[in-house]
């Protein structure tokens, strides 16, 4: 079976089992969202896998991963949450690649689904630390770490 006609006729039951994976690891971003919206968002994500396989090119998948880091690190997601769903993904579509595909196919498929994944989780992975390091950390107190029987001058002389 062809890769791109593969992915679409799974997209249902592979987006279902991911949110029960997610759901169950009790991810915190995910669980606040619900299955419903958790489901959505994979399903938006499996989408873009698509029309990416179908066009083999990438940059609609960097513009979307971008897109989501900006979205999940506004919202309080957390790193690891969002790779963790998309290698959930990632996971339940080289199951069925393997299960579908002719053995002559199976590089292919797994490389062009795997390049099109990695350079989203990098891109994505790349955007939330552009954003973490712009948001200003919080000031460490170092006045308690004064208060010892030793000055910083007495340390110093």
């Amino acid at each position: 079976m062809e890769l791109t006609a593969l992915l679409e006729k799974n997209l249902d039951e592979i987006v279902e089992k991911s949110c029960r994976q997610i759901c169950e690891v009790k991810l915190k971003g995910y669980t606040k969202a619900g299955s419903t919206i958790t489901k959505q968002k994979l399903a938006n994500l499996y989408k873009k896998l698509i029309e990416c396989v179908k066009n083999k090119e990438l940059i609609p998948m960097l513009a979307y991963t971008e897109k989501i880091a900006k979205d999940r690190f506004n919202s309080g997601y957390d790193l690891y949450e969002v790779q963790t769903a998309i290698n959930s993904l990632e996971e339940l579509i080289w199951q069925k690649i393997f299960k579908h595909t002719k053995p002559e196919k199976l590089a292919e498929s797994l490389s062009l689904v795997s390049s099109i994944l990695g350079a989203g989780k990098d891109n994505l992975a790349r955007t939330y630390v552009s954003l973490a390091s712009k948001t200003k950390a919080s000031a460490v107190n170092i006045q308690n770490l004064l208060h010892g029987s030793e000055s910083i001058a007495d340390v110093n002389e």
